[in-house]
């Protein structure tokens, strides 16, 4: 594995984590993680870049060393402003290559069109958004937020790492037994007790009470003016949140269509989690189309 530093800084009122590969020197990339995850779950993609590269990847608020948020609730445009303050630390006048998987993928895209001039190629990794949401069903979410507040979530532990390792390749079955051992270590920490605990906080788990606005994300991606590379998972299941796969492909299709310059690809033999199932497939799409 290509060794990695960590570093601390200031965002907004919090430490965050930032992880790092690559000489200092080298071309800046940056890779934004997806939910209930953490910055080395790209390590298995910075290994099969074949490229001299100085890869940024913080954890993102909430999530593996970086400090909670201190509220009961995480609100998505946080993640815009976090990601604002990230870039200008790290570039403050140079456009920026930039990498998101699932939720980290939302987030980039949206900045991409919100400040699109700090921003030279995107790469979206299975950020498709979230189901449409029509005005009737608020009282309906803001009803379940209440509910949910009223006890506050928590996260299982585990008796061992290798508990954790099993826990992530039931969730990911290809995840093999090398690369589950690393991300458990990284995913998860044993407490004073020897529980393994995630690194995460639990109140990532509540629901969200702001509905997803999709025509206004898309308003966003209309105004991206960088080359915009998309790629899927053959096997991906987006379904589960995104509805019956008939109709939400032609709604996911209808939102790729407004990106001005967008390249689709698809991996095969890979799921949700294609950084994992395929770096080196993905590793070669990215350098190809970042140089």
């Amino acid at each position: 594995m290509k060794p990695s530093r960590s570093e601390f800084i200031k965002v907004r009122g919090l430490n965050y984590h930032v992880r790092h590969w690559g000489d200092p020197d080298a071309p800046l990339l940056f890779m934004m993680h997806g939910w209930m995850d953490v910055a080395a779950s790209f390590q298995f993609v910075v290994d099969c870049l074949e490229g001299d590269w100085h890869v940024v990847a913080p954890d993102w608020r909430g999530f593996g060393r970086t400090d909670d948020s201190g509220a009961d609730s995480y609100w998505f445009l946080d993640y815009l402003g976090d990601l604002d303050a990230i870039l200008s630390h790290y570039s403050p006048s140079t456009p920026v290559d930039l990498l998101g998987h699932s939720m980290g993928a939302n987030v980039v895209t949206i900045y991409a069109g919100v400040r699109p001039e700090r921003v030279r190629r995107l790469i979206n990794l299975e950020g498709f958004g979230m189901p449409t949401t029509s005005p009737e069903v608020a009282p309906a979410r803001y009803a379940k937020w209440l509910d949910e507040l009223r006890t506050p979530a928590q996260l299982r532990g585990y008796p061992t790492q290798a508990a954790v390792a099993s826990r992530l390749q039931k969730t990911n079955p290809r995840l093999t037994d090398a690369r589950a051992a690393y991300l458990s270590g990284q995913w998860a920490a044993p407490d004073a007790a020897g529980v393994w605990q995630i690194l995460g906080d639990a109140a990532h788990k509540l629901s969200s009470p702001v509905l997803y606005r999709v025509e206004e994300v898309m308003a966003c991606w209309k105004r991206i003016a960088a080359p915009v590379l998309w790629v899927e998972a053959a096997q991906t299941d987006v379904w589960r949140w995104m509805g019956p796969k008939e109709a939400a492909r032609l709604e996911i299709d209808r939102r790729i269509a407004c990106i001005p310059q967008v390249q689709t690809a698809l991996i095969e033999d890979a799921g949700h989690m294609l950084h994992h199932d395929q770096p080196e497939i993905l590793a070669r799409m990215i350098e190809g189309f970042l140089q």
